[in-house]
This record gives C-alpha cells, sequence and structure tokens, in this order.
C-alpha cells in the first residue's frame, strides 16, 4: 500500500509593526503583532476539528506564538528543528525595502535571486539554506512517514520546503506568494509529490486589515 504523508505547511502571523517590510531573518527574533495573534487564533480553530498528528517548528519566537493556540488545542508537542529558522540576509538585516534599495541598489523584490547568486553581501547561501532545511524535511518524512503533519516556520524556509519537494530551482519559488499565517497543504508519496493547497489564509474574513 502506498505511503502518503500529508505536509501542512504554514508560516507565522503577522510580526510587529516595526518590522514590516523589514529583513529580519534569523538573526531578529521577533515577536507577532496583536492581528497576528487574531490570524493564528483563527488558524488554530481552522484546523481543530482535523489538527495534525504532529507539529514541527522552527525555535524562533514568532513561530513559537504562532503555534501555541494550535499545539494547545490540538494536545500536542512541537518537536523543534534548528534547521527551520528563516534565512539569514547579511548585511540586509535589519533594513527595510527601501533602505535596501538606497542603500545597495538593489530590488527588495529580487532576495531570491539574489540568495541563490550571492548577491547579498554576509548572507546565508541558497547551498547552506538548502542543505539544513533539507535535512530537516528528511528527518520530518522519516520520523512521521504516513501521517498528517504541520512544519510551522517561515516564508523563506517554505518555499525551500517548496523547491525541494517539487524540485524546482530556489529562485522560481518567487511565484508563490506565502503570506502570514497562511497554510499550504502537500501531499508527499514515493513517486508523486502534489500541492493540495497553496497560501489558504483562514483569518481572511475574519482579521480586519490594517491600514
Amino acid at each position: 500500500m502506498e505511503v502518503v504523508t500529508r505536509l501542512i505547511l504554514i508560516r507565522h502571523g503577522e510580526v510587529e509593526e516595526r518590522y514590516h517590510r523589514v529583513f529580519g531573518g534569523s538573526q531578529i527574533d521577533m515577536e507577532l503583532s496583536e492581528r497576528g495573534h487574531r490570524q493564528v487564533q483563527a488558524l488554530a480553530d481552522y484546523l481543530a476539528p482535523t489538527p495534525p498528528e504532529i507539529v514541527y517548528s522552527s525555535p524562533m519566537r514568532r513561530v513559537q506564538q504562532t503555534l501555541a493556540p494550535l499545539a494547545k488545542q490540538a494536545g500536542l508537542t512541537p518537536v523543534i528543528l534548528p534547521g527551520l529558522r528563516e534565512v539569514d540576509f547579511g548585511t540586509w538585516t535589519g533594513l527595510s525595502w527601501d533602505q535596501v534599495k538606497e542603500r545597495f541598489n538593489q530590488s527588495p523584490f529580487d532576495w531570491l535571486d539574489l540568495l541563490e547568486t550571492g548577491g547579498i553581501a554576509e548572507a546565508e547561501s541558497t547551498l547552506s539554506f538548502r542543505e539544513r532545511v533539507g535535512l530537516s524535511l528528511q528527518q520530518i518524512l522519516r520520523d512521521s512517514s504516513g501521517r498528517t503533519v504541520a512544519v510551522v516556520c517561515h516564508g523563506g524556509v517554505i518555499r525551500m520546503l517548496l523547491s525541494i519537494l517539487l524540485d524546482l530551482p530556489f529562485r522560481r519559488m518567487n511565484l508563490f506568494e506565502v503570506e502570514y499565517a497562511s497554510l499550504t497543504q502537500v501531499l508527499h508519496r514515493a513517486r508523486k509529490v502534489e500541492v493540495e493547497l497553496h497560501n489558504f489564509t483562514a483569518w481572511r474574513d475574519l482579521v480586519p486589515t490594517v491600514r
């Protein structure tokens, strides 16, 4: 019988306002905003009828706050994997999108391409990023084969997971939007990987947009 593992990839909720459109990466351990906390509660409520059997997560604070209501409702203790922390943005760390453009004359929208080509000084290489995320994915698939698994992490990590699972270049992951507190569902089989759902936001009609 074919073994199917369902991966529910969850990005953390909205972060503190002072870090909006700022490259925080792995070096700034920010918290969720008030709106972010409402988003992740809505996400937990959405998953409550059919919760995951196990939860893996990044160790970073914004992720731990994101998974807290889900873990509590489902009665789960998360397995923390350091390899799921966000990518290190090097000299871009702490800079806003506008500051990146002003200081380096580079478009912040091109960050995936620039990471892959070594275009961000002192940043983690794509090779290193891929290796540690890939090792975490191998552990998840090995230890939770055939189960429904939530992986709570970061936008960059979700893009890298999709890059590995779909066997596509990391830079091509700019085709995928990954919003705060969004859910992407992937079925993993030995012979086939299928994206069932992408960038679903259960909170969309429940949490007002701040303008």
